[in-house]
């Protein structure tokens, strides 16, 4: 299989990471086939971001199968941007006590030192920046619409 040289930086360290395209592979199998899957049934998972939209209630699992939640009445999913704070799984979990509700949230903004408590929900478009060297930790069972919260005052 053709390899696909990807340089980029990991921590500040120049790496060169060797990839190759796994459609490429399917010319090694005898008798393979391709599907067509729509895009609604598609959910990459590239960054956190796309495993904040999967794992919350955005979606949920029904016979084995992932599905938007019903309630969500806005077609699109909604955009999300996390710092860099949440760029690594680990700390990405780490941040949640448990992942907030975003069936009606629009847009949500994360940067700086942002910690979630339990039962939160998301509304509309949230843009959560922590001052630069502080902490900012989100409550349990708050729910924020609209708005855009710089510390503990905004809350």
């Amino acid at each position: 299989m053709e390899i696909i040289p990807n340089p980029k930086e990991v921590d500040g360290v120049k790496v060169l990471q060797l990839e190759t395209a796994a459609g490429a592979a399917i010319r090694f199998f005898d008798h393979a086939i391709g599907i067509n899957v729509p895009r609604a049934r598609f959910l990459p998972v590239k960054a956190t971001s796309d495993l904040l939209l999967v794992q919350s209630d955005l979606y949920t699992l029904e016979d084995g199968f992932v599905i938007r939640n019903k309630a969500r009445t806005n077609p699109e999913n909604p955009s999300i941007e996390l710092g860099p704070e949440f760029k690594k799984v680990g700390n990405f979990l780490s941040r949640f006590k448990s992942l907030p509700s975003i069936v009606e949230l629009d847009s949500l903004k994360v940067a700086g030192d942002v910690w979630f408590g339990a039962g939160i929900t998301l509304k509309g478009k949230v843009n959560i920046v922590a001052k630069s060297g502080a902490k900012l930790e989100v409550p349990d069972g708050v729910t924020i619409e609209n708005k855009e919260i710089n510390g503990p005052e905004d809350l």
